[in-house]
């Protein structure tokens, strides 16, 4: 049995990982999964920052990543822009091998009596985002699509969807990203999506992962993805499970306050490589990967080849 240490994933961002490990589909592909506890090394400034405006001089680490940059961790995922940022800095030597199973959903919510309703009213507003998680850069791409650059405001809040919608509400600041069960939650409570949108997200692995450990992952993972296609209401309690203990509100939702349409998984594949090409030159035009020449730097191309070639 091939011993894995993967940092501890939420449903959002890692269901199929979850349905897998629970359901004994990594054990049926050889693989002793064993997850690490990155609340554990997770920094501890969980404060609204309207000062810091841009993710210049944060650490990339201070959750996604930590326990795999300080060798207590063999692979992460987390969303496709920031592991970008995060390979190039890595001092573990960490690269991209594919894409994550589960395409993330998330949307920009205010409060029920705020006067904003559309995208364009945000203009000029700030927008409280999570430098290097999915939300900040997912925010910045929805609303570029209705205002000039100049008219983007975003500002620091913690990562952790339930501090940023309780600063929200409590009117700390105009506007934030939630990820589900939060999103539903914001709706339950009359709160408005401005906007939302889908989200890929990458594996980052270490050497020693190699092609064929992560072709039986995604074996598992492909076999989790059908299950979960097959009757998502069946899983929908996942993302409720997750919060309860930690969240005793999130235990006041059922399975129907949250929409299965939400959730999307798919097969583990490739990073296409236009759109690694793609999202470099705009990680680039937002003044992030200063330090990458090549795309390609940042994708182990020989384990993401042969492994997704393997696992088919």
């Amino acid at each position: 049995m091939k011993k894995l240490v993967l940092e501890a994933t939420a449903p959002f961002q890692g269901l199929p990982e979850l349905v897998a490990y629970d359901e004994g589909l990594f054990e049926a592909e050889g693989l002793e999964v064993v997850w690490g506890d990155r609340d554990r090394a997770e920094a501890a400034d969980k404060a609204i920052r309207k000062d810091q405006t841009s993710p210049k001089g944060l650490d990339p680490f201070s959750s996604h990543g930590a326990l795999f940059e300080r060798g207590e961790a063999d692979m992460y995922n987390a969303c496709e822009w920031g592991n970008y940022c995060r390979v190039q800095d890595t001092g573990k030597q960490g690269r991209q091998i594919g894409r994550r199973s589960v395409v993330a959903f998330a949307g920009i919510v205010v409060r029920p009596e705020s006067d904003v309703f559309t995208p364009q009213q945000l203009a000029g507003r700030t927008v409280a985002v999570p430098f290097y998680f999915g939300t900040h850069y997912l925010a910045l791409h929805m609303l570029e699509g209705f205002l000039p650059r100049d008219q983007i405001n975003v500002c620091r809040a913690p990562n952790g969807s339930r501090l940023r919608f309780d600063a929200m509400m409590a009117g700390e600041i105009e506007a934030t990203t939630l990820t589900e069960p939060y999103l539903s939650l914001a709706e339950k409570k009359g709160c408005r999506v401005v906007c939302s949108a889908f989200f890929h997200g990458t594996e980052v692995a270490s050497d020693r992962v190699d092609a064929d450990t992560y072709a039986r992952f995604n074996r598992a993972v492909r076999a989790a993805v059908k299950r979960i296609n097959a009757d998502k209401e069946k899983y929908l309690h996942y993302f409720i499970d997750y919060h309860r203990e930690k969240d005793p509100e999130i235990g006041t939702l059922t399975v129907a306050d949250l929409r299965a349409s939400r959730i999307v998984v798919v097969d583990p594949a490739p990073i296409p490589q236009a759109e690694l090409e793609r999202t470099v030159a705009w990680l680039k035009s937002w003044d992030m990967l200063e330090s990458t020449e090549s795309a390609l730097d940042l994708v182990n191309m020989e384990v993401q080849t042969g492994a997704h070639a393997a696992a088919e």
